[in-house]
């Protein structure tokens, strides 16, 4: 693409940023959920399920996002340290598509492991040791080694682990892209969150679905065919050239062009 394309590109990209990073857009996207709460800790926990939830019907994800917070008694950090077996068994028959209660439990052990001894979730992603060994692809080794560490307690479901991706297998990762970008952005329009400040948001990766993928491909900003990790790479890089500091905010407009405007 020449230059010429290129900033006609940005400028029409940009109109639809505008356009959908607003308030108006929370109350019918899952990020609604990390919204209801204003403590960082139920903030993240609130955030990781909506995320992890986030496939299907946007309004059946709200919903039974809804329901788990309910569960947790809107207070999802308090209730992951502090719950008894009573609260477990309220929540054994929770389920949603083929996310269930074995799933559910291991999260919750997951969660009061890492919050006994850390303050923010954070760190599960970007410990010191990955920003130290990090360069260009610090968001890839992030993501592999918060898969590692989430399936490192003992008697982690083997069923577990397609709910939560990985780069190292090559994934698109979308889900937890899209939880990093809900965590690391920050802008004016306060749609994303910006709690967490180990990494930049010229550092994420754009969360790429079916949707995404085929709106870049009409504007040529993507060859490759699979939606994975590597055309999420690819896809980002591109973006940077329209935004080096925010790539990732060309979600908004991507996302929107082809699940709002159904564009092809």
């Amino acid at each position: 693409m020449d230059l010429e394309n290129q900033q006609k590109l940005k400028l029409f990209l940009d109109e639809k940023v505008a356009k959908y990073n607003q308030p108006n857009f929370i109350e019918a996207d899952p990020i609604c959920i990390p919204h209801l709460f204003s403590k960082k800790q139920d903030i993240e926990i609130a955030g990781f399920f909506a995320a992890i939830f986030a496939w299907g019907n946007r309004t059946t994800i709200i919903n039974k996002s809804k329901e788990l917070m309910q569960f947790m008694q809107m207070s999802p950090h308090e209730f992951c340290l502090n719950h008894t077996d009573n609260d477990l068994k309220k929540i054994l028959h929770f389920k949603h598509r083929t996310f269930n209660a074995t799933d559910l439990l291991y999260c919750i052990d997951f969660l009061k492991y890492h919050y006994t001894q850390n303050k923010s979730l954070e760190t599960a992603f970007f410990p010191d040791k990955i920003l130290k060994a990090a360069k260009n692809n610090i968001v890839e080794l992030g993501l592999t080694h918060f898969h590692e560490y989430f399936f490192s307690l003992e008697d982690a479901p083997n069923r577990t682990r397609k709910h939560i991706a990985t780069p190292y297998k090559n994934s698109g990762c979308k889900r937890l892209n899209m939880y990093l970008r809900w965590m690391v952005r920050h802008d004016k329009q306060s749609v994303d969150f910006g709690l967490w400040k180990r990494i930049k948001p010229s550092m994420l990766i754009c969360p790429i679905d079916v949707h995404v993928a085929r709106v870049a491909k009409r504007f040529q900003l993507l060859d490759r065919k699979q939606a994975d990790w590597t055309a999420a790479v690819e896809l980002t890089q591109y973006l940077r050239n329209l935004d080096k500091n925010d790539p990732v905010k060309y979600d908004f407009a991507l996302f929107g062009l082809g699940v709002m405007e159904k564009y092809s």
